[in-house]
């Protein structure tokens, strides 16, 4: 049979662990040998004894390193780990360049393709994108200054926060739905035809910005998708044909940005969500906009990143108050703020995923298939193509 072992991750504010108890549990009773490193769950709440009530031996990480022959994490190991050649990788994040130089199979849940209808219950960008947005609005009404919700009280009524929602991918309808659970008038804005449904279905309002610029042959429409953390969507681009995107022109962003800008400042709180993978994300909010805010106003930028975000100045795990009284949360590592939740939604993913790969417990390789043709970033020394 084989062993799976789990790693306590060491990427600093990565609260999340990537194989729970109750996960521990069902791979036992397949009679697979699960090790876990001391303290692996304890940032997400889950202790050493509940990993060992479930059949887990606890063990120090260079011993669960040696002992596995399937590594389980968010992030990949880093290079003190004494990583064998034949060993399999998985994780939410990997680095191949340098895996595939250990001889290692990497396997990265970020390159799972989303269009296959029995790789779902393994989609961990979407199980962590909506853990994602659910954060973003709270996080966003504490930093408020005001209500979220219309309050009606003996010292007078107070008018509900008017939130705005850029993108309507998994992360943005999440925080459409949070923000109006939490009582404020939401707007959501997203300019392609199937989202700008997804929006009305959450009973938020569409953004109109009266800019349907990218409207090209066989009714193709220019796309702020916004799925959150690592996605497999590419920022502003165009639908086609089959589901395939096409760049906006730089025409059409300058136009739709300019209609955006004129439109931010009427709102209390601002939520951007957009992502490219590998890339910058797309600057949706600049300096002007934020400018034009009313004071107490806050923004929330999910894709914040080293690269860049979509606020302009936003920086990553940064809270910063412009000149104009404005605040700006930088704020891209969320789903690790609710690490419990989200550790037990991304478990279940990588739990989808081992049972695809050891269907009688025992690890079987297969390139042929398309699911592993796709989430396999490196294997026998050699880095394979882009995620799908």
């Amino acid at each position: 049979m084989t062993t799976v072992g789990v790693l306590r991750e060491t990427v600093p504010r990565e609260r999340r662990v990537a194989l729970t108890p109750d996960g521990v549990a069902r791979l036992r009773k397949q009679d697979i040998e699960v090790l876990v490193e001391a303290g692996a769950g304890e940032q997400a709440w889950f202790d050493d004894v509940g990993y060992a009530g479930a059949g887990a031996e606890i063990r120090g990480r260079d011993e669960v390193v040696a002992g596995a022959d399937v590594l389980v994490g968010i992030h990949p190991p880093g290079d003190e780990d004494a990583l064998r050649p034949g060993q399999v990788i998985i994780g939410l994040r990997t680095d191949p360049e340098r895996l595939a130089g250990k001889g290692v199979t990497a396997i990265g849940l970020e390159r799972l393709p989303r269009t296959l209808s029995r790789a779902q219950a393994m989609d961990a960008l979407t199980s962590q994108a909506n853990v994602a947005g659910y954060k973003a609005a709270l996080v966003a009404a504490e930093a408020y200054g005001g209500f979220f919700p219309m309050l009606m009280t003996a010292a007078g009524t107070t008018r509900p926060a008017q939130v705005l929602v850029l993108g309507a991918g998994v992360a943005g309808l999440q925080a459409i739905a949070t923000a109006r659970r939490l009582g404020a008038m939401v707007s959501g804005f997203d300019v392609r035809p199937a989202a700008r449904a997804d929006i009305e279905s959450t009973g938020a309002a569409v953004l109109d910005l009266g800019t349907h610029a990218a409207e090209g042959e066989g009714a193709n429409a220019a796309a702020l998708t916004a799925e959150g953390e690592g996605t497999n969507a590419t920022a502003l681009t165009a639908e086609g044909a089959g589901g395939y995107a096409r760049a906006l022109t730089a025409d059409e962003t300058r136009r739709q940005n300019s209609a955006l800008a004129a439109k931010i400042p009427a709102f209390d709180v601002v939520i951007t969500t957009a992502q490219v993978p590998g890339g910058r994300p797309p600057l949706l909010v600049p300096a002007a906009a934020l400018d034009g805010m009313r004071p107490g106003s806050v923004v929330l930028d999910i894709a914040a990143s080293p690269a860049g975000g979509n606020v302009e100045g936003s920086l990553p795990d940064t809270r910063i108050v412009t000149e104009g009284g404005v605040t700006v949360i930088g704020a891209g590592n969320l789903a690790s703020t609710v690490p419990g939740a989200a550790s037990t939604a991304y478990g279940r993913n990588v739990l989808a995923l081992l049972a695809h790969l050891m269907p009688d417990g025992v690890l079987t390789l297969d390139l042929d298939d398309e699911i592993q043709a796709a989430v396999v970033a490196c294997h026998g020394g050699q880095i394979r193509g882009e995620r799908a």
